[in-house]
Formats: C-alpha cells, sequence, structure tokens
C-alpha cells in the first residue's frame, strides 16, 4: 500500500466503518492504476460515510480518469466531492453515474437566489414558446445537480445551523424552477393547452420558502379561461396540464424521480376538483372552509405558472387568513390539532420523531403560527410565510421574549440541520433520527459532532421546545386575546411585552 504500512489497520484507524472492505476498494484502485491512486486519506476524516465516499470516489475516476485528475490537483474541489459522495448514496450514484456533474463543485458554491436557480436550470433545458421539448430527464438530472450543489455547500459549512435558513430557502427556489419546468413538459402532453392560464400555488414549507431536501411538495392549482376561450374546455385543459405536472416530477426513471406534488390542501382534499377557478375559491372559503385551511393559506404563494393569476388568489386568501383567529372554536382546534397528531406516533417512533414529535419541529411551527394567526390579525409586522422569519417578528414584535425566541431558535435550526442530515443520506423522505449506531454516527460526522454529542444535544433541543412550546401555545394571553374583535387588539410592542412578561 505504499505509504499505507497495513491497508486494514489504517482504514481502521482512520474509522471506516468496514476496514476490510476500504483496503480491498483501495488495493482495486491501486492495482488498476499500477500505483497509489493520488487521494490523501486524511481528507476522509470530516466525510459521513467515509466507505461510501471511497467506493463511489474510485468508481468516478474509472468512469472519467480525465475529469478525476483533474479534481485531484484541487484539494478544495476534492474536499467537496466527498463530502457529498460520503453525505448522500443517492447522490454519490448521480455523481458516478454522470461525472462532469462534479463540476457544479470546481468552486465553492454560494448562495445563487431565486432568480439564480432559474438562470441555472434555463442553461440546461431550452423552452419554446411555453414548451419543454425533448426527455424530462434533463429536468430530473438538473435537479439532482441543483442538490449536489446546496449539499456541497451545506455540508462544507462549519457552522450549518447559522446557514440552514438560506439552505430551506435554496432548495424551495430550485422546487419554483421545477414546478415551472415541469408544467412545461407538461404542455407538450397536452393538445390545446393554451386554452387555460394555470397557476401553481407553493403551500407548506414550499410555499414558506423552508423546503428540506425531499418532501412531497403540497400546491394548489387555479385556473380561468384564456382569452375568447370557452370555460369549461379550460378548466379540463388545465386539469389535464395538473395531472401531467404531477405525474413528470413523481415519476421513476433511470435519472431517479424528483419528489412527488401533493394537492390534497385544494378544497374537499382529493375528494374535490383537482382544479378550480378564483370565483369556485372565493364561494368555498367563505362558506365552506374549516379553521385548519385558513392556518395552510398563511403559506400560500405563487410558484409557477401564470404568476399574476397565483398573486390574484393570494390577494384573495390573505385577508381571510387573518381573520381565522376570530372564528368560533380557532384556538381550541389549533390546540386539538396538535396534540391528535402526537397521539398518533408509534411508540417505538416517539423519541426519534423530529418532525411530528412532542418537542420537535412541528411545536415550534405550530407555536409561531398560532402566535401569528392570533395577533397578526391587527399586527401586520408578524404576517411572514415562514417559521425562520416568523419567529424573528415576534421576538422583534414583543410577543415572544428575546430570551425564549433565542432558545427556540436555536432548538428549531439544530433540528432543521438534523432533519436535513438524515434524510439526504438515502435522500428519503424520513424525520426519524436513526437507530442504527453507523448511521447515527454518520449524521453526526456530517454536523460536525460525536454520537453521544448529537444524541445530548437532540434530547436537550426536545426538552427547551417542550418547555416552550407549553408557555407559548398555552399561554393565559391567547386566551385573554383570541376572543377579542381585530380593533381590539391593537397591541403596541411596548404593550405586549408588558403583558408577555405578566
Amino acid at each position: 500500500m505504499g505509504r499505507y504500512q497495513s491497508p486494514v489497520g489504517e482504514f481502521a484507524r482512520r474509522g471506516f466503518a468496514s476496514a476490510s472492505g476500504a483496503a480491498r476498494v483501495w488495493e482495486r484502485w491501486t492495482a488498476r492504476l499500477g500505483g497509489e491512486p493520488p487521494v490523501d486519506l486524511a481528507m476522509f476524516e470530516p466525510v459521513a460515510d467515509r466507505d461510501l465516499a471511497l467506493d463511489s470516489l474510485e468508481r468516478f475516476e474509472a468512469a472519467s480518469p480525465a475529469l478525476f485528475r483533474e479534481i485531484a490537483a484541487d484539494e478544495g474541489w476534492l474536499h467537496r466531492l466527498l463530502l457529498v459522495l460520503g453525505g448522500s448514496s443517492v447522490l454519490a450514484q448521480t455523481l458516478v453515474r454522470h461525472p462532469t456533474e462534479s463540476r457544479v463543485l470546481a468552486v465553492e458554491p454560494q448562495h445563487r437566489g431565486h432568480d439564480g436557480w432559474r438562470a441555472f436550470f434555463a442553461h440546461r433545458i431550452h423552452v419554446v414558446d411555453g414548451v419543454a421539448p425533448g426527455s424530462p430527464d434533463a429536468l430530473r438530472l438538473a435537479n439532482r445537480a441543483a442538490l449536489i450543489e446546496i449539499a456541497a455547500r451545506d455540508l462544507a459549512a462549519p457552522e450549518p445551523e447559522e446557514l440552514v435558513h438560506e439552505v430551506a430557502a435554496e432548495l424551495s427556489h430550485v422546487a419554483d424552477a421545477v414546478l415551472d419546468l415541469s408544467l412545461a413538459y407538461a404542455r407538450a402532453e397536452v393538445p390545446g393547452w393554451e386554452l387555460a392560464r394555470l397557476a401553481v400555488l407553493a403551500m407548506g414549507k414550499t410555499g414558506a420558502e423552508e423546503l428540506n431536501y425531499i418532501s412531497d411538495v403540497d400546491v394548489i392549482y387555479v385556473a380561468e379561461p384564456a382569452e375568447g376561450a370557452d370555460a369549461d374546455a379550460a378548466l379540463a385543459v388545465a386539469a389535464k396540464l395538473a395531472a401531467a405536472q404531477a405525474r413528470i416530477c413523481s415519476a421513476h426513471t433511470a435519472e431517479g424521480s424528483i419528489w412527488p406534488v401533493d394537492a390534497a390542501l385544494r378544497p374537499e382534499g382529493k375528494a374535490g376538483p383537482l382544479v378550480r377557478t378564483l370565483e369556485s375559491y372565493r364561494a368555498y372559503y367563505a362558506k365552506w372552509a374549516k379553521n385548519w385551511e385558513f392556518q395552510a393559506m398563511l403559506k400560500a404563494r405563487p410558484a409557477a405558472g401564470d404568476l399574476e393569476l397565483g398573486q390574484e388568489f393570494v390577494d384573495l386568501v390573505w385577508p381571510l387568513v387573518w381573520q381565522a383567529g376570530e372564528r368560533p372554536g380557532f384556538l381550541t382546534e389549533v390546540r386539538a390539532m396538535r396534540e391528535r397528531v402526537i397521539s398518533l406516533i408509534p411508540a417505538k417512533q416517539a423519541e426519534r420523531e423530529i418532525k411530528l414529535g412532542s418537542g420537535g419541529l412541528r411545536d415550534t411551527e405550530f407555536s409561531v403560527q398560532l402566535l401569528q394567526l392570533v395577533h397578526g390579525r391587527a399586527d401586520e409586522r408578524i404576517r411572514s410565510r415562514g417559521t425562520f422569519g416568523g419567529l424573528m417578528a415576534l421576538v422583534a414584535s414583543g410577543y415572544i421574549g428575546r430570551a425564549d425566541g433565542a432558545e427556540l431558535s436555536r432548538a428549531y435550526r439544530f433540528q432543521r440541520v438534523l432533519e436535513h442530515r438524515v434524510q439526504l443520506r438515502r435522500l428519503r423522505r424520513t424525520h426519524l433520527v436513526p437507530d442504527e449506531e453507523e448511521a447515527v454516527s454518520q449524521v453526526a460526522r456530517s454536523m460536525g459532532l460525536t454520537a453521544e454529542e448529537l444524541g445530548a444535544k437532540w434530547r436537550d433541543s426536545t426538552r427547551r421546545v417542550r418547555r416552550l412550546q407549553q408557555r407559548l401555545f398555552f399561554s393565559p394571553l391567547l386566551d385573554a386575546v383570541t376572543p377579542l374583535r381585530t380593533a381590539e387588539l391593537q397591541l403596541s410592542t411596548e404593550a405586549a411585552s408588558t403583558r408577555m412578561r405578566a
């Protein structure tokens, strides 16, 4: 082994899970090259899954020797590549299958923003008169390339909790571009698509611009006939476009899948029409909508398609969101909904559930939303779609004390990073802390922690969130102000602070 006299012992010393397996990969690689690979094993130290990274790097080099030599000569590029290869088995497979996609890592990734990601996808996928020709596999690969770039920046961050809000926003901007381009591919499948104006409203974490690496993307579709088009024909075409978009995004091919599009937040859920007009939505929300539906509308945002029509929908529902707190039973229903979610978690998963468990992400998110919906009726300063921004606004406006807000923010950021790392490993929609020892070690290493530190920090975060959630969610102030009409809720920041201290 040249530099490394005892292959198995060397890989064991460097923390590879299967020292013998890693040694076999290294020896196979050495034999094929006729000499040792030009890689310092010390570079694997911060990598989550070192064994996976080594095996993937050997296969990457075999697939593209010239590109590998270029990467090996650039320590920063090689570092970023190793982090991704060992951070996600699915992204590693993509890089081995398409080595040139590693060029997105040639320079240190930076924040692109909404327009930057639109340009990234436009460079790869050409749309002609609203239609994307060819196979949607190009979109699937472009999405993977975007995830590779975002993951490299995320995994290389010395303080990932300080970056997590940007990572979530970048993932949301990528989703916007994918929604827009999948609609362009859908138009190629639907004759007469020009008859309908179709808007795609992002909901949930996508609408809040706080998306995960892999998640259902919640949407609502709004359609209107194009000028001179028959209304019924336009709605039929719009429904076909929406269905085609969902198929394109969820289909599994040789290039993998993107994510499921979920339109279940629409009126009447899956039993209701996939697409409605503005007037139909107006009638439904005026007469039939339940309290939780207005809570969901807090995050509605135009994301793709006819953005002007999408904004008309937001303009329709936004005032209704801030009237929801006055509806009968609102506070009781929101509290009961949270308790019901917790009660449905299987007992064996309860202590590992990052998203839905007691003290997990949902407790912070529901607490922020509840305070927004109650106090935001009269205070526009706290009307924010996202949890990150909403929490900051509630603290700045005095509805949450600064110390409590800082504590809640730290716990939420840690839990979001943990959720991201858990999902990245296999690019699966999971919200459970792993229960396998090696998997926990890999997730911990990707966060710059030991397994013991990760476990302690996770348990501490849930304890803190539970305590703060009880204080905020069941605050006597909420019971006192929720029955008040909007005109009676004109709290200044100073008055809000005084009440919170009471």
